[in-house]
C-alpha cells in the first residue's frame, strides 16, 4: 500500500503546461498521508489500509496539464480530515448516512477509530487540513474567474462498485453530479455525459451521486459551473486489490479519459 512521506502541504498544485484553459479539477480523496499518532487510534487493520480512499486518481489524471487544466490534490487521508465534507457537519444528503468531515465509520458502517476524536482535535484538522485546500481551491477559482470569465470546476472521485449501506451494487461506471441541476447548466451536464458514451462508459446522472460539499459550495452558474465525477474503481483497478495496479487495464482507462476530457476541452472552447 502507498504512503507518501509528510507533506509540506496539505495539497498539491499540478499546473498546466500547455495554454490554460478555464478548467480546474480538484482530487480531494486520493491523499494518504496519516500521522503516526493518528494511525495508532485507528479501529482495526483494515482501516490502517485506508478504505474508501480514491486509489491512485491523481496519477491516472496525470494527463490533465497537457491539456490545459490545472489539478489541485489533497494529501491528507480523508480520515484525517474530508475535503469534500462540510467542516461543520450541515448534512449534504438529509435523512441518508454520510461519512463526515472527520469519519467514525466507513460506507460499511466499520468503526474508524478505537479512541474517537475529540472536537479539539477534529477543529485542529479543519485549521491544518481543510481549511488551507479550500483557501487554495477558491483562489483558483477566482483567478480563473477573473481571467476568463467563467470557470468549470470538476470534482473528480472513484467509488467501488460493491454494495455498501449508502447504495447497491454500482452497474454504471461513471455517476456525474450537478445537484440535480443546480451548479451546471443542461448544456454543460449534456456534454458530460456524451463525451463519457462516446467512450464507451455507461453513466448515471445525479443517481445515486448528486454532488459532494465541493460541488454544492463552488457551483455558481453560469460563471462556476461544478460538476462531480464519480467513476467506479472497477474501469482502472482490480476492485479485490486496489493497492496493486494492472499497468494494462491503468493504462487503456487513462487513454479512455485523455480522450474524453480533449472532447470536453475542444467543445468548451
Amino acid at each position: 500500500m502507498p504512503q507518501t512521506h509528510p507533506p509540506g502541504k496539505p495539497w498539491l498544485l499540478r499546473p498546466a503546461v500547455a495554454p490554460v484553459r478555464p478548467v480546474l479539477v480538484s482530487i480531494p480523496h486520493a491523499g494518504t498521508w496519516v500521522p503516526e499518532p493518528v494511525r495508532a487510534r485507528f479501529a482495526s487493520a483494515a482501516i490502517g489500509r485506508l478504505p474508501m480512499t480514491d486509489w491512485y486518481l491523481d496519477e491516472l489524471y496525470d494527463f490533465l496539464p497537457s491539456l490545459g487544466v490545472t489539478s489541485l490534490v489533497a494529501t491528507y487521508s480523508r480520515f484525517v480530515a474530508d475535503c469534500n465534507r462540510p467542516a461543520d457537519g450541515e448534512a449534504l444528503y438529509p435523512g441518508r448516512f454520510e461519512t463526515g468531515f472527520v469519519p467514525t465509520e466507513t460506507f460499511d458502517g466499520e468503526p474508524v477509530w478505537s479512541i474517537p476524536p475529540d472536537p479539539e482535535w477534529i477543529a485542529v484538522q479543519k485549521q491544518a487540513v481543510w481549511q488551507p485546500y479550500h483557501d487554495k481551491l477558491e483562489a483558483l477559482i477566482d483567478e480563473w474567474r477573473l481571467r476568463f470569465g467563467r470557470v468549470l470546476l470538476i470534482d473528480a472521485h472513484s467509488v467501488s462498485s460493491a454494495p455498501n449501506r449508502i447504495t447497491p451494487r454500482l452497474e454504471a461506471e461513471i455517476y456525474l453530479g450537478d445537484r440535480g441541476g443546480r451548479t451546471a447548466s443542461l448544456g454543460v451536464r449534456e456534454l458530460f455525459r456524451s463525451a463519457f458514451e462516446a467512450e464507451g462508459f455507461r453513466v448515471s446522472v445525479n443517481h445515486p451521486y448528486q454532488g459532494g460539499y465541493i460541488t454544492h459550495h463552488y457551483g455558481s452558474p453560469p460563471e462556476v459551473m461544478a460538476v462531480q465525477i464519480e467513476m467506479a474503481e472497477r474501469v482502472y483497478l482490480d476492485e479485490e486489490h486496489p493497492h496493486e495496479r494492472d499497468p494494462r487495464r491503468f493504462s487503456q482507462a487513462e487513454e479512455r479519459l485523455m480522450r474524453v476530457f480533449a472532447h470536453l476541452i475542444a467543445e468548451l472552447g
